[in-house]
């Protein structure tokens, strides 16, 4: 599969939807969740609350893999192996920072307020220690898997 350069990967961390976060439970099976998230100097980081089951495999077992997909052909993506951080400082001025990616900039203050007026927030900072990408938009990949009349 081809692969993105640096530049067209930076690009496409801060254009994709949405990221997949996988950890590890106690039992070894592995929990996903989608989550918002924003690409930060070479970090991924995303918000959430305290109490969820991703901060608490987090906490027990760091290390993540996170899924950033387009959500229609011609695909595209990026895996991220790395170690999971939990950060709680000035973290509702780093949510909102990542829904403005979603959101009008009045609406992430107000979300992130709301959520932190109910919950104990965190971010989840994503240190990647290895990163693969593919795009299958690119010359060559089987002829951009034009279907067969």
């Amino acid at each position: 599969m081809p692969p993105f350069t640096q530049e067209e990967l930076v690009a496409f961390l801060n254009e994709a939807p949405v990221a997949r976060l996988s950890s590890l439970n106690p039992d070894g099976t592995i929990h996903i969740a989608a989550v918002y998230f924003k690409y930060d100097h070479g970090d991924i980081i995303m918000g959430t609350q305290d109490g969820t089951h991703k901060v608490r495999n987090i906490k027990r077992h760091p290390k993540v893999t996170l899924l950033i997909d387009n959500q229609s052909p011609p695909w595209k993506g990026v895996l991220i192996y790395g170690e999971a951080e939990l950060d709680y400082v000035d973290v509702i001025a780093k949510r909102i920072t990542i829904f403005e990616r979603y959101m009008p900039a009045e609406n992430a203050r107000k979300f992130a307020a709301d959520l932190a007026n109910n919950y104990a927030p965190v971010v989840i900072r994503v240190k990647p220690k290895r990163i693969t990408s593919y795009d299958y938009s690119k010359p060559g990949f089987i002829s951009n898997l034009t279907p067969a009349k």
